[in-house]
């Protein structure tokens, strides 16, 4: 289902996808055969929902657009919203600038994700899952399993993952997205990939003897 977000909105009266859109429907359009335009619905719901996310700085897709995307694809409009509406990735209501996406899934609560949670409430003034900032800054939602349990807890924002987080490096994300900056993501602990914190001591840790050596020279 998609994200939970305040029932008050208001739709768009009318959507039509800008140029960079049209561009990147025309490479997608062309993965797949003739009669068989209906497969590309969930990258057509990302681009228009991409697309308001440049135009209005709130990355949702509304009615209207699913609409536009039935009329291209073909598709009865209910079809659309169906998948627009089953997949969690898709928010079918405003959210705010940032998309704050808590991974409270055993892994990352195990790691920790209640004091990410934690930071975003306090940090983000947000009252808990669902809610948007008043200054329209940061929406949060709870995600299921993100994928990256070994570098966990996650918070994923917009699509960046920012991994191995806690509370202080969960504020000081806020912080800095709140000055409009854009930390790089990855591993708040400098981990490379998920390689032990401090870098991949495997090989390092095993003893090589003369003739293994010898053997690895020839």
């Amino acid at each position: 289902m998609s994200a939970p977000h305040s029932h008050h909105h208001e739709e768009p009266a009318s959507f039509a996808f800008d140029a960079e859109s049209e561009a990147q429907i025309e490479k997608i359009l062309k993965r797949y055969p003739e009669g068989k335009q209906a497969s590309g619905v969930i990258p057509l719901l990302y681009v228009a929902q991409k697309q308001m996310g440049r135009a209005t700085g709130s990355a949702w897709v509304p009615r209207v657009a699913m609409d536009t995307i039935a009329e291209r694809l073909g598709m009865a409009p209910i079809r659309v919203y169906e998948v627009a509406t089953f997949y969690f990735m898709f928010n079918t209501r405003p959210i705010g600038r940032f998309h704050l996406q808590v991974c409270g899934t055993t892994p990352c609560w195990l790691r920790g994700s209640d004091e990410v949670l934690r930071a975003c409430k306090e940090h983000g003034h947000l009252k808990g899952y669902g809610d948007t900032s008043e200054d329209g800054l940061f929406t949060m939602t709870e995600v299921e399993c993100l994928g990256g349990c070994v570098n966990a807890p996650i918070l994923q924002v917009d699509d960046d993952y920012y991994e191995d987080m806690d509370y202080e490096t969960t504020v000081q994300l806020l912080e800095a997205l709140k000055r409009g900056e854009r930390p790089k993501p990855g591993s708040m602990k400098g981990r490379q990939g998920s390689a032990p914190i401090g870098g991949p001591e495997t090989v390092l840790d095993i003893p090589m003897d003369d003739a293994a050596l010898k053997l690895g020279k020839e």
